[in-house]
């Protein structure tokens, strides 16, 4: 005798949330699923229960607990933040990794404020907020100065990925914290949230760790002017008519890692991009930006080089990084990930009893074998 599947009743709110939550299209979903849209659109309508089977499967496809389909309503999350990636064919529409990027900085986000909490940590911002009306070119220089980011000291680190540390330390200090998540490249490369504390950036870990740089200053202008948003920075440099918070960002981010009276310096000496790339940890795509924008180059010589560039905007092909198989240790790469801040905060919390070591486990997204050499590497 054949056993009696279960099926559950489940508000079709909490259905219809979940799905559209998750960046999903119900017709998607059903296809997923292997059910039929009658059968779907029954269970939307009330009109039909989905097995326990089928729940546990909708779960693991939206990257939600299987509890959340027992709630009597919806729970309220925060909205989106703002579209600011300059892509007219997908105004605030994300693709699902991107989404689930952001939900996973909001989880983080809420973590780190419930673990400083614990500890009696203060993690509000330590940079003042800045205005769209103030000079992107004199704030970049400020900070460029407070971070002792001199022309010497930053052609002395051997590679970029030693500048991109150097740099996310220096931020985190100021109780920003950067976490590197990895979404479609042609659908963003970096965003940040301002709207909670503690404010909170996301780099895209999948880009080239240049553009990457280029990023992370860009999303601390955003930090800089309290505007949280999701952003496309390198792309956004060969676009007309940018919006304003994206030109404050990315003047903002140009000055500061190549201010001008540097750049018409090297500019005047050598036009060599690469060489100029290699020495100052910069991308091509900024460095022909500015030669551009200070008239190094002919507008022929800028626009072969659009030319050259557009196809990554224009087709947006997802290019991970190559490492020639190299993979980073465990430790490695949750410190890479979730960055010394956040893995700091865990360790002080495990230190002090508010959490325990799965607790832990959890937070960082590592295995026990690899939790006592994370804990060794943390500032405390």
């Amino acid at each position: 005798m054949p056993r009696k599947t279960l099926s559950i009743k489940v508000n079709p709110e909490i259905l219809k949330w979940v799905i559209d939550s998750a960046g999903w299209k119900e017709k998607d979903i059903s296809k997923k699923l292997k059910v039929s849209q009658n059968v779907f659109d029954g269970w939307l309508k009330g009109e039909l229960n989905p097995t326990l089977k089928q729940l546990e499967d909708l779960a693991k496809i939206v990257k939600r607990p299987l509890a959340v389909f027992f709630l009597p309503e919806a729970p309220k999350e925060k909205p989106l933040p703002k579209d600011y990636r300059m892509l007219p064919e997908k105004t605030g529409e994300f693709d699902k990794k991107t989404i689930l990027a952001i939900r996973r900085a909001r989880r983080l986000q809420k973590i780190s404020k419930e673990l400083s909490e614990n500890i009696n940590a203060n993690l509000n911002k330590l940079v003042s907020t800045v205005k769209q009306s103030e000079d992107s070119k004199k704030i970049a220089e400020k900070y460029r100065e407070e971070f002792k980011f001199y022309a010497d000291k930053q052609k002395k680190f051997k590679t970029p990925y030693e500048v991109f540390n150097f740099l996310r330390d220096t931020i985190e200090d100021k109780n920003i914290i950067i976490f590197q998540i990895s979404m479609p490249i042609e659908d963003a490369r970096g965003f940040t949230l301002v709207d909670d504390s503690p404010a909170i950036i996301v780099v895209n870990s999948r880009d080239q760790i240049e553009a990457r740089i280029f990023t992370l200053m860009h999303e601390f202008g955003h930090a800089l002017l309290n505007e949280s948003g999701v952003s496309m920075p390198e792309n956004s440099l060969f676009v007309k008519d940018i919006e304003s918070v994206e030109k404050w960002c990315n003047d903002f981010s140009s000055a500061f890692l190549l201010p001008e009276t540097l750049a018409k310096l090297e500019f005047s000496q050598n036009k060599d991009v690469a060489k100029l790339s290699r020495a100052y940890k910069v991308s091509k795509a900024m460095l022909f930006y500015n030669m551009h924008k200070l008239n190094f180059i002919t507008k022929e010589q800028y626009n072969a080089f659009i030319d050259k560039y557009k196809p990554e905007i224009s087709k947006q092909k997802e290019k991970a990084e190559k490492k020639g198989g190299f993979r980073p240790t465990a430790d490695k790469q949750c410190l890479s990930e979730r960055g010394q801040k956040f893995v700091s905060l865990v360790v002080n919390n495990v230190d002090k009893g508010f959490i325990t070591h799965s607790d832990a486990l959890g937070y960082l997204s590592i295995k026990a074998k690899n939790l006592d050499k994370v804990m060794s590497k943390a500032k405390k």
